[in-house]
């Protein structure tokens, strides 16, 4: 697992927190009613994406989390080929009550860096979770994933 996604994925976090936007948690019904253990969390990512003609991308999966006492958000990134450079899509807020959740993160890379095709996704499940006065990141669950993007 690469350090340098996570600690994005962390930063972004903090600074969603610290400017005190807020994000709509994402919502689906309960897959399940019993509770999930800590073994259980997870985040899956679709095997299709989507592209937009004006470059926005669409990325969504699923989510499990439980134990989280701060603000739980899903993040996610896309790189694709061989860059090594990977673009932030979106965040949105998880709700970690052991059931399974969709979440759906929307955003732009740089013009033109990323195209339909083959792309690799990370998604993050990250709690900011206050040590004294200091959010600190708890990961949950990561998922690293080859997709297609399509255009949409």
């Amino acid at each position: 697992m690469r350090l340098c996604p996570l600690l994005g994925a962390a930063t972004g976090a903090v600074l969603l927190l610290l400017t005190g936007a807020t994000a709509a948690p994402a919502t689906a019904a309960p897959a399940t009613a019993a509770p999930a253990t800590a073994a259980s969390e997870d985040v899956t990512v679709e095997a299709v994406g989507r592209i937009a003609a004006d470059g926005t991308i669409t990325l969504s999966g699923t989510y499990t989390c439980v134990d989280a006492t701060g603000p739980v958000y899903i993040g996610s990134s896309v790189r694709q080929g061989a860059s090594t450079t990977s673009y932030g899509i979106g965040g949105t807020r998880a709700v970690c009550d052991g059931a399974q959740h969709r979440w759906q993160n929307t955003g732009r890379a740089t013009p033109g860096a990323i195209v339909p095709g083959p792309v690799h996704v990370q998604a993050t499940v990250l709690e900011l979770r206050l040590v004294g006065i200091l959010p600190l990141p708890r990961l949950h669950a990561v998922k690293d994933q080859d997709i297609t993007l399509t255009r949409s």
